[in-house]
């Protein structure tokens, strides 16, 4: 009996420690506190959605309302697909506007914030976002922008430009937007 009560302590450490193995590591996430919060327009590369007559409007989350930060001259936001994080071939040409904004001016740092649309949880979109703001980063310093002149923050779900429920609207909330720091 006490050899059996061993054998049982001895299995349930074995698949303890294997569980706690298996679990994903943490990933560095930096979110900005709520208080921080900013509204501005929206980015221009993408029309506006309609708007929906009063009666017919949906009622929107108070966070929805909130916008993009404004681009700088040179700087422009780029799109990601539905649960990627590669940079697509359509927003190489503004990753490549900013590499050279940044070039042209070198003293400027920025700050790339990470942005996903509503679908999924809020820790998922934050580790998202997050990924989103590493690729274009890495986009830029293989382009020759050096690193430390780039910080990164996600705001996974919490910073959408449109609030409609459709494709259209959902895409225009998964970009990065590249935000000067210092000039």
């Amino acid at each position: 009996m006490k050899n059996r009560s061993l054998v049982y302590v001895i299995m349930l450490l074995f698949v303890g420690v294997l569980a706690l193995w298996g679990c994903p590591k943490k990933s560095e996430v930096t979110t900005a506190p709520e208080a921080q919060k900013e509204v501005a327009p929206a980015p221009q590369p993408m029309e506006e959605p309609k708007a929906a007559a009063p009666e017919q409007a949906a009622p929107m989350k108070e966070e929805v309302k909130e916008a993009a930060p404004a681009a700088p001259m040179g700087l422009q936001p780029i799109y990601f697909d539905f649960d990627k994080s590669f940079v697509r071939d359509d927003a190489k040409a503004a990753m490549k506007a900013n590499a050279e904004w940044l070039k042209a001016n070198p003293s400027a740092k920025i700050k790339i914030e990470g942005n996903c649309d509503e679908r999924g949880t809020k820790e998922y979109n934050q580790a998202l976002g997050q990924r989103r703001a590493t690729t274009a980063k890495k986009y830029l310093t293989d382009m020759g922008i050096s690193a430390n002149r780039i910080s990164l923050i996600s705001y996974g779900k919490e910073k959408p430009v449109c609030g409609e429920q459709t494709e259209e609207c959902w895409q225009k909330n998964r970009r990065d937007d590249f935000v000067v720091v210092t000039k």
